[in-house]
């Protein structure tokens, strides 16, 4: 099940509270065209920022605290919207990608590629990811499914760059 998509919500909607900024991709999802991947877009967009700043260790415990408040965030958002996995929601395409690029060589062939496999993988949503779409239907199951689609992100770039490197 691809996510609902329906008309994106105002920008009222967005600052009404943290959670909808938040989960709502701090606008990225409010796109009209393609939301998921917009988000994906803000992401990549916002790595280098992230990555300047930060430690290994610090990057992680912030995407960690990023999935968890992701949770909780998307959760509220949802059930607010009236739909689980509104498509204006991609807090959890953000985060996931976010790990992705952790683990990809810093370079535009390579992160175009992880882009390309991370957005394959969140549609098509190979199992498990198609179960916590499909059966959990609360903010950790919509954080979930691209979470998955992000570790076969990682392992098929992981077989690329034994292949070709």
């Amino acid at each position: 099940m691809l996510k609902t998509r329906l008309k994106p919500p105002s920008l009222r909607f967005l600052l009404s509270h943290p959670a909808h900024l938040v989960a709502c991709g701090f606008g990225s999802g409010l796109s009209p065209f393609a939301p998921g991947t917009a988000g994906t877009l803000f992401a990549w967009a916002l790595f280098p920022i992230l990555r300047e700043w930060t430690s290994d260790f610090e990057l992680l415990a912030i995407l960690l605290a990023c999935f968890i408040g992701g949770v909780l965030a998307v959760h509220k958002t949802g059930a607010d919207l009236g739909v689980v996995d509104h498509g204006s929601i991609v807090w959890d395409e953000i985060v996931p990608f976010w790990l992705v690029l952790v683990f990809c060589p810093a370079n535009v062939l390579w992160q175009t590629a992880a882009f390309l496999l991370f957005r394959f993988f969140d549609i098509v949503k190979p199992q498990p990811a198609r179960y916590f779409d499909e059966q959990v239907k609360n903010g950790f199951g919509v954080m979930c499914d691209d979470l998955i689609a992000a570790g076969y992100t990682v392992l098929v770039l992981a077989l690329l760059k034994f292949l070709f490197k």
